[in-house]
């Protein structure tokens, strides 16, 4: 529950309406940022994948989230008809959250070259990065008053990250996508950026084999020496997704305690 993490309660987000897509459980990062963007006020409707009802309700119930739809974003007609839903309820929007992703499993362990299938790569491509250009498209007819888009990316975008794989590929196309469509809305008055958390414990980790080892490195190897928090993640997006975040678009912003800038260990240097 948003009681589970340390936001100040506040007025950023009085008055703004927005959609939150890929809440799954309490460890997700979109929860996380949706507990954030409650505590300022935000009235919030959730899109999350069939199925994840029980594990998705009593979430929204304890931050008063009334408008909580299923959706396959794959899938044209779900799309439009969660948007509808949307429309209905809010009229217009100020602000969407995209944070889901999926790659099969064979796709993200061992080699990249060997194990890239084209049903796999396309799988991935589809629901990881098509997925937030189909939504920015959809959104952008909500938001009739300017607003702002964020979407979720990891560094393995850019860089090779052990069983990271196919994932990290569309995850790169995710990024690029972000920058064209950051430039084509900006006319609007609509922000997009990519928020980059360092590895964090989410059911998308666990399904990454070695995710457990991607935690540590990311603690041993980040500048601060720490793991990735929620709050440190939940306050990038409230800045983007706010009005503080004023003529930032088009923008990759890492929230990794500083694991994304670093070179080598120091103990890997010496001698």
């Amino acid at each position: 529950m948003a009681e589970d993490y340390d936001f100040p309660k506040g007025e950023l987000m009085r008055g703004k309406r927005g959609v939150v897509m890929g809440v799954a459980n309490h460890q997700s990062i979109a929860w996380g940022i949706a507990s954030q963007l409650a505590a300022q006020g935000a009235e919030m409707a959730f899109f999350h994948l069939p199925g994840m009802e029980r594990r998705v309700q009593p979430l929204a119930e304890s931050i008063g989230v009334k408008h909580v739809i299923a959706v396959d974003a794959t899938k044209d007609e779900e799309m439009e008809a969660a948007f509808a839903e949307v429309e209905k309820a809010f009229g217009s929007i100020d602000f969407f959250v995209h944070a889901i992703a999926y790659a099969p499993r064979d796709q993200i362990k061992g080699s990249f070259v060997e194990n890239a299938t084209r049903e796999g790569f396309l799988q991935a491509m589809d629901i990881s990065a098509y997925t937030f250009v189909d939504c920015a498209r959809r959104a952008e007819k909500l938001m009739s008053n300017g607003g702002s888009m964020i979407c979720l990316t990891y560094m393995g975008s850019e860089r090779a990250i052990p069983n990271y794989n196919t994932m990290g590929v569309a995850k790169a196309a995710l990024e690029a996508a972000a920058r064209y469509i950051a430039r084509d809305l900006g006319p609007k008055g609509i922000r997009v950026n990519a928020l980059s958390p360092g590895a964090m414990k989410t059911l998308s980790l666990a399904g990454i084999s070695g995710g457990r080892g991607m935690l540590a490195k990311g603690r041993d190897l980040s500048a601060m020496k720490e793991d990735t928090s929620m709050e440190g993640v939940a306050g990038a997006a409230l800045w983007l997704l706010s009005d503080l975040g004023r003529s930032t678009t088009g923008e990759l912003i890492h929230v990794d305690a500083g694991f994304h800038m670093m070179g080598f260990a120091e103990d890997e240097g010496e001698g």
